[in-house]
């Protein structure tokens, strides 16, 4: 079944795992560096116009990626079933934790993975336990038996796990947590940070013990969080009606995000009306059955060298949609919005999103690895 379906009363079809497949002509981008800051000044010439975006295919054949992250040794993707894997001139395997991973589930399996800021060798997992319950542990130098558990939070149904976990300015590990699944919140859990689900917590990994500090309430199924230059974007999925973004300073703690009282801007349940007082709305929605959207893929901002005109954009997806969309965000708002569908396609389903150190993006789809290029 497949992973990232979120959205009440809909089921979608099966996948099957194909054999993994570099582009021999693209497998060089996993080991650009960045531009040497020392030595002789050089002239370099001019970019010419951008006159659009294309995929770049750098991995096919895969079995449901769900996260890519970037070290100085390259770039490594997660699965659902619990691999993590180093993507060369091939993809070679680096951790193997599906023995201790679900994925019964379409929303279950491993979700999400981060280096540690300081120390590579130091890897974190955020993933469904047998039991489907959310596990985030440690593990040394990619080796399964290292295990510390550091954090494990029940949940009463198989959806919305939330995704995302990953390092923010401070040091501190953040964790993406949904309201715990059903349609609806029918136990209330976005509202309420005692039991952790529906939120957005930050542990302190080199605690003995660390314990989960609640930064933000009221999310419904935060699957993508990124945090970049002080600010947090969350890509929030929606019930029934409408997808959203969210953009907060990464220094603002106690922000309650709506759910179950609104969705993306509107009441949850209109008919009867709610009180929005205290609470940060969106800085976007997504109506569903534009383009196809179901269920949000949230991005990540660019930082690359290859397209300055779009530095400091947002880029973002839907599974169902396969659209990709940016935005710039500034006052406060969400500025520059543009489609550029019609220039890259629709790829498949989107699953999530990475970059590689230099700060070029990747989308990661149910099969496939692409980067996203300039065209000039």
């Amino acid at each position: 079944m497949l992973l990232l379906v979120a959205c009440s009363g809909q089921e979608l079809a099966s996948t099957t795992a194909g054999t993994v497949a570099i582009s021999p002509t693209t497998a060089v981008a996993t080991t650009r560096a960045a531009p040497s800051t020392t030595g002789p000044t050089t002239t370099t010439a001019p970019l010419a116009p951008l006159q659009g975006l294309t995929y770049t295919e750098i991995a096919t054949g895969l079995d449901r990626p769900t996260d890519l992250r970037a070290t100085d040794a390259g770039l490594y993707f997660s699965t659902a079933d619990g691999v993590v894997w180093h993507l060369g001139d091939a993809p070679q395997l680096v951790l193997d934790i599906s023995d201790r991973v679900t994925t019964a589930s379409n929303e279950q399996g491993l979700l999400s993975f981060a280096f540690h800021p300081d120390d590579p060798d130091r890897l974190f997992a955020h993933y469904s336990d047998p039991s489907g319950n959310t596990t985030v542990s440690e593990f040394v130098a990619f080796d399964a038996s290292s295990e510390r558990v550091l954090l494990q939070v029940e949940q009463p149904f198989a959806n919305h796990n939330g995704g995302t976990i990953a390092f923010g300015p401070e040091g501190l590990l953040w964790v993406a947590l949904g309201d715990g699944g059903g349609g609806g919140d029918p136990l209330d859990t976005g509202q309420f940070a005692g039991d952790l689900l529906g939120n957005i917590l930050r542990l302190d990994v080199d605690a003995a013990e660390p314990q989960p500090e609640v930064w933000s309430i009221g999310l419904r199924n935060p699957w993508r969080l990124q945090i970049d230059e002080g600010l947090v974007y969350i890509g929030d999925v929606g019930q029934n009606a409408y997808e959203e973004i969210n953009v907060a300073a990464a220094d603002a703690p106690d922000l309650n995000y709506g759910w179950n009282i609104t969705e993306g801007l509107h009441c949850f349940e209109p008919a009867s009306g709610c009180d929005t007082a205290g609470l940060t709305p969106p800085v976007l929605e997504v109506p569903h059955g534009e383009a196809g959207t179901c269920s949000i893929a949230g991005g990540v901002v660019y930082r690359g060298a290859a397209i300055p005109e779009l530095l400091g954009h947002y880029f973002y997806s839907d599974y169902c949609g396969g659209w990709l969309r940016s935005f710039r965000f500034a006052d406060g708002q969400a500025l520059d919005e543009q489609n550029w569908t019609d220039a890259v396609g629709v790829p498949g389903n989107v699953i999530s999103f990475g970059t590689d150190t230099v700060g070029e993006i990747y989308v990661l789809t149910e099969e496939r690895i692409l980067r996203l290029d300039p065209v000039r």
